[in-house]
């Protein structure tokens, strides 16, 4: 990204000489609007860096400051920095919980996006994806980049190779695969359980494979979490950790970067619990990725768990796994509207085409990924088939507190501190107690 530079010149004097967001460029006879831009995901400047610099160069009226940070410290800055009106006027949200939470700061976008595309704008989006971003009011406060599919086993094909092994269709073929990789001195199926998201997407897959209805029925407070399907699937993740399907020390393992990095860059792991995200590592510049995934003899599968051993695989879940949202305390909504609108359609066909980071969002894009692999193709079409036929529900829900309580008895569970039907209880409680 190119460099920028600005001179910070006396207060008391100049302050008052310059606009609110306005800089002078280098070199430039004219004004520039700045947009400040934060957000968790699609991640650093290599991957936004070369989009914000084209945008710059269609719009040279307009200078975006991006501001990347941890999802955990983007959210908690956000919280700050909204409350003292100082926050970026662009940022980054994920459908649940904290689209939810960030509501009174969020722009109702619904005008501009009806003004620019006509009323019929939200047909030309996927279906599900606008259903989680359609506020209470009917309104939109967000709109998607792209999506993601949680729920996937990702399989170094070499392992399974190495000692003549087939890929397991349910949890009992899983656990005598891991049980063979550990005899062989190898991983078994990595989990990052450090991280309670990875934690709540594999605990949501198991559920949902054993009673999708029921699942997002408790998590509405329509169904109690002690009915008999939903303990079973506290059991099974247990089982997981007890079972040996887990590895040893799991619950001290991030997912970002241990756990990915032992996958996609050192390739020293058979199998790893991710999402459909994960397809993007086909077209990583990291040269130990490149040889994980495009070396000489690279082979990785993707698959759904028969998790209850009842003849079909799980769903997945679905999420828009970031939407870009305007703060309405921002001093330059239209230029944020400008980059905004640029993002998820020009910035979005690169994402998803070029560094393939999501899934699309847009009916109207053609997936068409240059540069991917057969291995990498076969892969992609399976996220497709399945995020277009094989969708369970949402993977982020909008209540926190029971949030909270679901990730912090899943620990308990791994941790083997409560049986399935007490952690059952815990949650339920909280769940009675859960403000909807």
């Amino acid at each position: 990204m190119k460099k920028k530079m600005v001179c910070i010149l006396m207060a008391g004097v100049m302050a008052s000489l310059v606009p609110a967001q306005m800089v002078f460029a280098e070199g430039d006879s004219g004004e520039k609007t700045v947009v400040k831009f934060q957000t968790w995901n699609p991640g650093t400047e290599e991957y936004v860096g070369e989009m914000i610099d084209k945008f710059e160069e269609e719009h040279p009226d307009i200078e975006v400051q991006h501001i990347y940070m941890p999802y955990t410290d983007h959210v908690e800055k956000l919280k700050v920095d909204l409350s003292a009106g100082d926050a970026a006027d662009v940022f980054g949200v994920q459908t649940g919980a904290m689209y939810k939470e960030f509501r009174d700061f969020e722009e109702d976008l619904t005008p501009y996006l009806v003004k620019e595309y006509g009323d019929d704008w939200a047909s030309n989006y996927n279906e599900y994806a606008m259903s989680l971003l359609k506020g209470d009011d009917g309104e939109y406060y967000a709109v998607p980049l792209g999506l993601s599919y949680a729920g996937y086993v990702w399989a170094n094909m070499k392992y399974f190779d190495k000692y003549g092994l087939e890929l397991p269709t349910n949890y009992d073929e899983l656990k005598e695969v891991c049980k063979t990789f550990r005899d062989n001195g190898e991983y078994p199926l990595v989990i990052g359980a450090k991280d309670s998201w990875i934690n709540i997407d594999t605990w949501m897959n198991i559920a949902a494979d054993i009673n999708t209805e029921k699942l997002y029925s408790a998590i509405e407070g329509e169904t109690p979490f002690t009915d008999e399907d939903l303990v079973q699937s506290f059991q099974i993740w247990q089982n997981c950790f007890t079972d040996g399907v887990f590895q040893d020390g799991a619950l001290g393992v991030g997912m970002y970067t241990d756990s990915t990095d032992m996958y996609q860059k050192e390739g020293s792991v058979p199998m790893i619990l991710n999402g459909s995200w994960s397809l993007g590592a086909y077209m990583d510049s990291d040269e130990q990725s490149q040889e994980v995934y495009n070396g000489e003899g690279a082979n990785h599968k993707i698959f759904l768990m028969d998790w209850n051993n009842d003849g079909k695989i799980a769903p997945v879940e679905e999420a828009v796994d970031v939407s870009l949202a305007i703060n309405n305390q921002s001093k330059v909504k239209d230029a944020a509207w400008t980059f905004v609108d640029w993002m998820i359609h020009e910035g979005a066909d690169t994402l998803v085409n070029g560094q393939l980071q999501y899934m699309p969002a847009r009916n109207d894009m053609e997936l068409n990924v240059e540069g991917l692999n057969e291995n990498g193709t076969e892969n992609l079409e399976y996220c497709v088939e399945q995020g277009k036929n094989n969708v369970g529900g949402y993977r982020e829900m909008a209540y926190a507190e029971l949030k909270e309580t679901i990730s912090n008895e899943l620990t308990e569970l791994a941790l083997g501190d409560v049986t399935p039907e007490e952690a059952a209880d815990t949650i339920e409680a909280a769940s009675q107690a859960q403000e909807r």
